[in-house]
């Protein structure tokens, strides 16, 4: 089965499935406005079964992002580093520890567990920690010396062997002079520290390539391949990252990631996704931006507890010999992160998973160099990740076929929580923001009903009631917040609170309107083909930018 994005003309049936997502958003609003107009009564229970369903799943979203902020404290707490010795010596380390269960340490019983099968298996089954390495691409297009210089330094500051730890700056040769400098002076700050640094130079108008985040990092994963084959190192022992050059990981991500890695039976058809977290720079942003950047950090949290519905996002993990058999990533798709979920998927013909590792990668919020141009950045790069829906004809030709190559009910469910998380995005803000007075305004008859008339009333207890999962995400975004700049006064605390009163506007004016845009162009077959990089800025070099 062909795993590619097609090029050109599509095929009747793939371009249904890319129009869908915009003819069930608008849709879900047209609905609304024809039962408005026919029968007001009808309208009202239709808006009224939606908002219940939200209502609900706000109930879910806060249980599972409380739960998931606390195994994310636990987890960072957790020296997976030790835990990854004891798997050196299985036997040893089980007998030394088994009598210790029970130990408050989240997953110590678990990794007793894991001690036992490993030393129960055959030589070999589970490689050992020092047979495995950790290759990390670092893609990068025009970004700073100063704002790619932390982000390696904090890798650099992980407790994993660094001798182990083999790191590819996949540069775009776009970038210009400026960039391969930059690459240069990188090699010489971090060349030694490593088991090996190397800098790739993706070239450009590479046919049949999208201008890409996927072209970059596949072009680097094909270095990676011929390096690993010089080197005699078997592509099995082997865990790629992709990381953006503006993250930073928690320092037990690779000691976690490997572990993971190691004590999984059916490892080469699994991939790995840490927390990602907007909050690098989350107090020099705009207040939009904040709120944008938090609601996204939460829905991250939210995912990791969820398992059947975890995708790949950002950065994330996946074995060497998967990613050669595959071809590495998508090179015609700016969201190649969640569509290599799918690439997966199909091409391991439905044995694939996600696992959730519950510690942070660290990201930076929208920032550009003034107020204007980081809204304009904020709105190019939620269009770009709504720009997902690109992913429903992608599967829906492949569920919806003779010749598919997974069961049918596992596909199916994934294609309709796929289209649904598309369509909820779109237009379940206006629906809920809106809705209620739609019946009053387009029916003169609807006031004589009781029920239309108090309609918009009982739209907004139900949004008052709602307000308690909010409440619950504000206490939350604080215990998120990294330490607070010394430059910033405590008057910076009160702005942080009063910042959630925007939650309407951003929903509306930035995640509807990006899904709208990215299904509208999708509808008319007008592709994105272009990875609008989101421009990365240190304060610093903001506030100099705005002299």
């Amino acid at each position: 089965m062909d795993n590619e994005i097609p090029i050109g003309k599509r095929t009747r049936l793939y371009r249904f499935f890319e129009r869908l997502p915009a003819m069930a958003s608008y849709g879900a609003i047209i609905v609304l406005i024809v039962l408005s107009i026919v029968n007001p009564v009808l309208a009202a229970v239709y808006l009224l079964a939606i908002i219940l369903t939200m209502f609900v799943k706000v109930f879910g979203i806060t249980y599972h992002m409380v739960t998931g902020r606390n195994r994310m404290d636990r987890a960072s707490q957790v020296v997976w580093s030790k835990r990854l010795g004891d798997l050196e010596r299985p036997s040893a380390s089980y007998a030394r520890l088994r009598g210790k269960a029970g130990t408050a340490e989240v997953g110590f019983d678990q990794h007793v567990e894991n001690l036992r099968l490993v030393a129960a298996a055959e030589e070999g089954f589970f490689p050992k920690p020092s047979d495995i390495y950790n290759a990390l691409i670092v893609p990068a297009y025009n970004e700073s010396y100063e704002v790619i210089e932390p982000a390696l330094r904090s890798v650099l500051e992980t407790t994993y062997d660094k001798q182990h730890l083999i790191v590819v700056f996949a540069y775009e040769e776009r970038g210009g002079a400026d960039m391969k400098a930059t690459a240069q002076r990188l090699k010489r700050t971090f060349g030694r520290h490593f088991h090996t640094f190397e800098t790739v130079e993706h070239p450009k108008d590479i046919p049949n390539e999208v201008v890409g985040k996927g072209g970059n990092i596949t072009y680097a994963g094909r270095w990676l391949q011929s390096y690993l084959e010089e080197q005699q190192i078997p592509f099995g022992n082997v865990i790629v990252t992709t990381m953006d050059c503006d993250n930073k990981p928690h320092k037990t991500y690779f000691d976690y990631l490997t572990y993971e890695y190691i004590v999984r039976e059916d490892r080469k058809h699994l991939s790995y996704q840490p927390v990602c977290l907007f909050t690098n720079n989350i107090w020099d942003v705009p207040a939009p931006m904040r709120v944008v950047a938090t609601g996204n950090s939460f829905w991250n949290i939210i995912s990791s507890m969820r398992p059947h519905m975890l995708r790949n996002f950002a950065s994330h993990a996946q074995p060497m010999d998967a990613l050669v058999e595959m071809d590495f990533w998508s090179v015609r798709t700016i969201v190649e992160d969640g569509h290599q979920y799918w690439r997966s998927y199909f091409h391991f013909g439905g044995n694939y998973d996600v696992i959730p590792l519950h510690v942070p990668i660290y990201q930076d919020a929208v920032l550009s160099s003034s107020y204007t141009k980081t809204l304009k950045a904020q709105f190019v790069q939620l269009r770009r990740w709504a720009y997902g829906a690109s992913d429903v004809p992608f599967v829906g030709v492949r569920v919806f076929s003779r010749t598919r190559n997974v069961p049918f009910w596992g596909g199916f469910t994934r294609f309709v929580r796929l289209l649904d998380g598309h369509v909820t995005l779109a237009c379940v803000s206006i629906l809920v923001a809106f809705g209620g007075w739609v019946p009053l305004i387009l029916n003169g008859e609807a006031a004589r009903s009781v029920a239309v008339h108090q309609l918009p009333d009982t739209v907004s207890l139900l949004q008052r009631i709602a307000m308690l999962g909010i409440a619950v995400a504000i206490f939350t975004s604080f215990k998120l917040l990294p330490p607070k700049p010394a430059r910033y006064k405590k008057s910076r605390n009160i702005l942080m609170l009063l910042q959630w009163v925007l939650m309407p506007v951003t929903a509306i004016v930035y995640n509807s309107a990006a899904a709208f845009y990215s299904q509208t162009r999708l509808f008319f077959g007008k592709y994105l083909d272009k990875f609008d990089v989101t421009e990365k800025m240190i304060a610093e070099q903001t506030a100099k930018s705005r002299k």
